[in-house]
């Protein structure tokens, strides 16, 4: 018996021998055959090795040879904040910091000498969304919110793990411009409803923005406000891209487009190319509706507030948008072409505090709400937005970190390992709805309680106390500066009265 086994083994391991030299045989010819790469035709085998490395080089950084700081988009550090958010397990930390306060651009609170005694402090009160200027105002309760992720470029266990999360913290959730699904009302959360520029969910069957159908949807006790968009951090003047491996049958059904087909947004509103075209689709949306309208988008300068103000007060404070939503170009949960990604429109470092002047100045700042967003997934970032003059915060990748999000960079691919962003069953398996939604809602919750133990230990009785002398930004000579020098508040009003 002992003879057979061994002779059986021998032959298996000859079968097996002989099955990998033919495989390396055949990619021998394979790489010398081939006219596209250099380095596989001149180093057959061999040189499949360097772009096996280099396609998993991000990976072994993320994971051996960083250090907690260094990585991009979000280091280990901002994601184990968010983690612990997300698992209630506080954001206490021992044996110092390990941020480097003499880095330019970091943020430092400036604490009072008597901060506010547990029994003086106030809850953080809501704010009003289109308040005398339409039927039905929004009251939204949550400075941190859930911002635009479509449902195709995110999966349904996610949708439906954010909706619910969502309720239970009692923020908004934003449909993102693939329309509105039956998972993000699964919840029954606050819903803001996305228009984007190829009206998806909200269009005819000729692609163009249906009136009708905006007033079903206003219909739904859970859609609370509209929200143009004029365009994201991550592509500003790109539409979106879906591609046809994520457009199922379900959501084309959705969109109301042809399934198993690219879905690719035109770059801009056919019906918006100026100021006034653009307030009169706010002021048509919000008689139809009776809802608040604003208007999301990433700036690169100071002319679109500025002519957007001009045509307020040319046409009526009723024209104007309940809320702008202001992107910064780090955004970008979404794919987009990297040329885009990395260069396209201002941080919102430096966008917020413009716009928040330019609406101070030409004295519409408490008419129309502002809402940031832009890597603000920590309390820290989102106080320092406050501070700036943001009424709110909306984060698309805080709340897919909650959801599991390990940064594996495969949004595009319909291959997260994670399930948040595939349509694959399998991978979708994972993202258990009954587990994920709790961490939606302690990183909302906590987030929230974070922003307050921030402003209280600045001397403010709620976060919305905060303001730009509450916080510094280190320059490049390693010293800090105060915020409300970098960007002084301007005269209210100043603007129009010069006119």
């Amino acid at each position: 018996m002992d003879g057979i086994m061994g002779i059986l083994s021998y032959g298996l391991g000859t079968l097996i021998a002989f099955l990998v030299l033919a495989g390396v045989v055949v990619m021998f010819v394979q790489d010398v055959t081939q006219k596209k790469h250099t380095v596989l035709r001149n180093y057959p085998v061999i040189g499949r090795l360097r772009y096996n490395l280099e396609e998993m080089g991000e990976y072994f950084r993320q994971y051996f040879f960083m250090n907690d700081r260094e990585e991009m988009p979000f280091n280990r550090a901002t994601r184990g904040w968010v983690y612990r958010l997300a698992k209630d397990e506080g954001g206490v930390i021992g044996f110092g910091s390990t941020n480097n306060q003499g880095e330019p651009g970091s943020v430092i609170f400036v604490n009072a000498p008597y901060p506010v005694l547990e029994e003086d402090r106030l809850p953080t009160p809501p704010v009003a969304m289109g308040d005398g200027y339409c039927r039905e105002p929004f009251i939204a309760r949550s400075v941190v919110n859930i911002s635009g992720m479509s449902f195709g470029a995110i999966s349904e266990p996610a949708v439906r793990a954010l909706s619910r999360g969502a309720a239970c913290a009692g923020c908004w959730m934003d449909t993102g411009e693939g329309g509105l699904s039956p998972f993000h009302l699964e919840g029954n959360c606050d819903i803001i409803m996305q228009l984007g520029t190829a009206n998806y969910g909200i269009r005819d069957a000729d692609g163009r923005f249906s009136l009708s159908r905006a007033r079903e949807l206003a219909a739904l006790p859970q859609v609370k406000a509209f929200e143009i968009k004029l365009s994201q951090g991550a592509k500003p003047g790109k539409g979106g891209v879906l591609p046809a491996a994520k457009v199922t049958e379900q959501i084309a059904r959705i969109r109301g487009i042809p399934p198993n087909q690219d879905s690719i947004s035109p770059n801009r509103h056919r019906d918006i190319a100026n100021a006034d075209q653009l307030l009169d689709k706010i002021a048509m949306l919000r008689d139809a509706t009776g809802k608040p309208v604003g208007v999301k988008t990433a700036v690169g300068g100071w002319q679109f507030v500025n002519d957007l103000a001009e045509a307020v007060h040319r046409r009526g404070l009723e024209y104007a948008p309940d809320f702008l939503a202001i992107d910064g170009g780090e955004g970008g949960s979404g794919a987009a072409p990297q040329a885009l990604m990395d260069h396209m429109a201002l941080s919102i470092t430096e966008a917020l505090p413009r716009v928040v002047d330019a609406l101070i100045e030409s004295g519409l700042r408490d008419r129309i709400r502002v809402i940031a967003s832009g890597k603000l997934v920590t309390s820290a970032r989102a106080a320092w937005a406050l501070c700036a003059g943001a009424d709110f915060v909306n984060s698309a990748r805080g709340f897919m970190f909650a959801l599991g999000c390990i940064q594996a960079l495969r949004c595009h691919q319909n291959t997260c390992p994670t399930g948040i962003t595939t349509h694959n069953p399998r991978l979708q398996r994972g993202l258990v709805v009954e587990e994920k939604f709790i961490r939606v809602a302690n990183y909302a919750n906590n987030m929230n309680k974070e922003i307050d133990m921030i402003a209280h230990c600045c001397g403010c009785r709620h976060a919305r106390e905060l303001r730009r002398e509450h916080v510094r930004i280190v320059q490049s000579v390693g010293q800090s500066t105060a915020f409300n020098i970098l960007y002084p508040y301007p005269v209210a009003g100043a603007r129009r009265k010069a006119a």
